[in-house]
C-alpha cells in the first residue's frame, strides 16, 4: 500500500497541487491541502483498497480539505463565499492541462532562475525541501527561502496560473526547457564537481516527458527529451569501479541503455530529420550519432561536424565551437583541431575552463608535440572541477600519443 501511495505521489502530485492552485489561487493553501490528501490516503486505502483512479481520489480529498479550511476562516466573509463556490463550481481539468499550467507558472521569466528550478521540483515534481537541498548540496533553509520567495513573487506580481497564449507560448517554452536542461545537467555533471546524481537527472527526464506529452507540436520539447535520453543512456559506463571518469571512446558500450537509445534515436530520426534545427534537436542528433556507432572508431565524424556547423549557424557559442573543433580534428586530423582551437582565442565563456586547455593538449599530443601537450594538460588538470577529471588528464600525460586518437567526451 505504501508503494502504491508512493507511485501515486510521483504520478499525481503535480495534478493535485495544480488543481488546488487553479481553484484557490493560494499556493500555500494548495500545498497544505495536497499534503493532507496524501496523508489521509494511506489509512483510507489500507481500509478500502486502492481506488480505481488514485488521482481523482486525491484531488477530491484535497479539494474537500480546502473547503473545510476556508470555512473555518469565519472572520473572512469572502473566504466563506469562496469555499461555497469551490464546493459547488468545481469542474475537473485534464491532468495534462494542470501540469502544463503549473510548469509554465513555475518557470515564469519574472522569477529568478534558482527559484524557478526549486519551485518546479517542489510544485511539479513533488520533491521535498530536503530532497532538493540534497540534490543541489545546499541547506534546506536556502531551498525553503527560494520556494517561499517565488510564491510571494507570483502573488505580488499577479503572475497568472495559465499556459501562455499561443503568440507567447513558443517563446516561454524556451525558458521551461532551459530549466529542465539545467536540472538534468546538475544531475549528469554537477556544478560542485562531484560525479553524478542520477536521481536528479531522472527527475528532469520525467518532467521533460510531461512537457513533451502536452506540447507535441513543439519540436524543441521533443529535441530536449531526446537529448536527455541519449545522454542518460551512458550513465552506467561513465565511471569506473573507483569512481574515475571513463571518457566516451573508452566506455564499455555494452553497458549503455539500449532502450533509452532506441527511444531517443526514434525521436531524432535519420540524420536528424525527425526534428527541426533547434539547439536541443541538433544536440540530440549529435548524441544519436555517438549512440549509433558500434565502437569509437566507427563514429561518423563528418556527420557530427556538419551538425555542429548547423548548430553554430544558429547562434555563436564558444562552447559549441570548441566541441566542433574536436569533431573537426577527428574528421580532418589533429592539425585541423589545433587550428580551430587557436582560432577561438580565449573567449570569456571559456576563460579558465579546463576543456579549452584539454582540447588543445589532445591535438598537440596527437601531433607528437609532447612537451607542449604536457604543459597544456597540466593547465587543464589545474582547472579541473573535480578529482575524476583531474585524474583523467594525469592519465593522458603519461599515455603514448595514438596514431589517430579520439578525444570525444
Amino acid at each position: 500500500m505504501r508503494a502504491a501511495l508512493a507511485a501515486a505521489h510521483r504520478a499525481e502530485w503535480g495534478v493535485v497541487f495544480g488543481t488546488l492552485v487553479r481553484l484557490t489561487g493560494d499556493w500555500e493553501l494548495a500545498e497544505d491541502c495536497a499534503q493532507d490528501a496524501f496523508a489521509r490516503a494511506l489509512p483510507a486505502w489500507e481500509r478500502d483498497g486502492v481506488p480505481r483512479s488514485p488521482g481523482a481520489w486525491l484531488v477530491t480529498a484535497a479539494r474537500r480539505r480546502a473547503v473545510d479550511v476556508l470555512r473555518r476562516r469565519t472572520t473572512e466573509r469572502d473566504k466563506i463565499a469562496e469555499a461555497a463556490a469551490l464546493e459547488e463550481a468545481y469542474e475537473p481539468a485534464p491532468p495534462g492541462d494542470e501540469r502544463l499550467r503549473l510548469i509554465f507558472t513555475c518557470c515564469h521569466p519574472a522569477l529568478p532562475l534558482e527559484a524557478r528550478v526549486a519551485l518546479t521540483l517542489r510544485a511539479v515534481g513533488g520533491l521535498t525541501t530536503r530532497e532538493i537541498a540534497r540534490a543541489f548540496l545546499v541547506g534546506e533553509d536556502t531551498v525553503s527561502q527560494r520556494v517561499l520567495r517565488a510564491k510571494r513573487k507570483i502573488a505580488a506580481a499577479g503572475i497568472p496560473y495559465r499556459v501562455p497564449p499561443p503568440g507567447a507560448r513558443a517563446e516561454r517554452l524556451g525558458g521551461v526547457l532551459a530549466v529542465l536542461y539545467l536540472i538534468f545537467t546538475e544531475g549528469y555533471a554537477p556544478s560542485d564537481g562531484s560525479t553524478t546524481r542520477d536521481g536528479l537527472a531522472e527527475e528532469a527526464i520525467r518532467l521533460a516527458r510531461l512537457v513533451t506529452a502536452e506540447t507535441s507540436d513543439e519540436p524543441e520539447a521533443r529535441g530536449l527529451l531526446a537529448l536527455l535520453l541519449l545522454q542518460h543512456s551512458r550513465r552506467a559506463a561513465r565511471l569506473d569501479a573507483d569512481g574515475g571518469l571513463v571518457t566516451l571512446e573508452r566506455q564499455d558500450r555494452s553497458l549503455w541503455d539500449r532502450g533509452l537509445i532506441a527511444e531517443g534515436v526514434a525521436m531524432v530520426g535519420e540524420g536528424g530529420s525527425g526534428l527541426d534545427d533547434g539547439p536541443y534537436a541538433l544536440q540530440a542528433a549529435i548524441a544519436a550519432q555517438h549512440a549509433l556507432a558500434p565502437d569509437a572508431a566507427a563514429t561518423d565524424w563528418a556527420a557530427i561536424t556538419a551538425l555542429y556547423d548547423r548548430l553554430l549557424a544558429l547562434r555563436t557559442n564558444p562552447v559549441v565551437a570548441l566541441n566542433r573543433a574536436v569533431a573537426l580534428g577527428m574528421r580532418d586530423g589533429p592539425q585541423a583541431q589545433l587550428d580551430a582551437v587557436e582560432a577561438l582565442g580565449t573567449p570569456k565563456e571559456l576563460a579558465g575552463h579546463h576543456a579549452l586547455a584539454a582540447v588543445r593538449a589532445d591535438a598537440l599530443r596527437r601531433l607528437g608535440r609532447t612537451r607542449e601537450a604536457a604543459t597544456a594538460y597540466e593547465e587543464a588538470r589545474a582547472a579541473a572541477p573535480n578529482r575524476a577529471i583531474a585524474e583523467e588528464y594525469a592519465r593522458r600525460l603519461t599515455e603514448p600519443a595514438p596514431d589517430e586518437g579520439n578525444t570525444a567526451r
